[in-house]
């Protein structure tokens, strides 16, 4: 599995396709996140933003294999190997840019008399959160499951869009959580486990799916 992720991860990296989200991404957190802001709010709108970053990288990966080298890749480790190296390195693509911007909320932004211990372990967690919440939207809509590109881009747009706001979401959780601290002033941040293990269960049943769905095409 680890040459398998390499060999995804090089894909993503060659195939210069990651520029546009990346590039999305840093605008959406270049305006909504300014120096002397609240860090606990930067930091939830900063996670928030990688829900639907994570579903177009995970998009990108599933499908930057051209398609003899998808064949060749599937005969040597199986096409549910191969789907699943390509979900991991969406997702894995998707958590270093979180961690980026939280660094960058961290350092430009106001503690406003929180501790610096909690705000970082609440917003390591919002964006494992909305990370994984993100990779659960890309696997659901990918090539294995939805055929139609038009279809599957839009489905997943306001699958993240729901992810926002559905009560029901980890995603909206855990951001809540971090807003939440940040209105009630002296209040620490701390994140239910039910977020990240609701992320978890979504993120692997929506995988699981797709590199089974890939397996039966493959």
């Amino acid at each position: 599995m680890t040459a398998l992720l390499r060999y995804q991860g090089a894909l993503l990296l060659r195939s210069q396709r990651w520029l546009a989200p990346f590039a999305v991404y840093a605008a959406f957190v270049a305006i909504g996140v300014r120096p002397g802001d609240r860090t606990l709010d930067s930091l939830g709108y900063a996670a928030a933003g990688l829900v639907p970053l994570t579903a177009w990288l995970v998009r990108i990966c599933v499908t930057a294999e051209p398609p003899a080298a998808r064949a060749c890749a599937a005969a040597a480790a199986g096409p549910s190997r191969v789907r699943a190296a390509a979900l991991l390195a969406g997702l894995g693509a998707a958590l270093l840019t979180g961690v980026l911007a939280a660094a960058y909320t961290l350092l430009a932004g106001d503690l406003g008399g929180h501790a610096a211990g909690p705000a970082v372990l609440a917003g390591a967690g919002a964006v494992a959160v909305c990370a994984l919440t993100g990779a659960a939207v890309g696997a659901v809509w990918s090539p294995s499951l939805v055929a139609g590109r038009g279809f599957a881009v839009l489905g997943a747009a306001v699958c993240s869009l729901l992810a926002w706001v559905a009560p029901f979401s980890p995603a909206r959780a855990a951001v809540s959580v971090l807003i939440g601290a940040a209105r009630a002033g002296a209040a620490e941040p701390a994140l239910s486990p039910a977020a990240p293990a609701g992320a978890l269960l979504l993120a692997g049943a929506a995988g699981a799916a797709a590199c089974l769905a890939s397996a039966r095409r493959g």
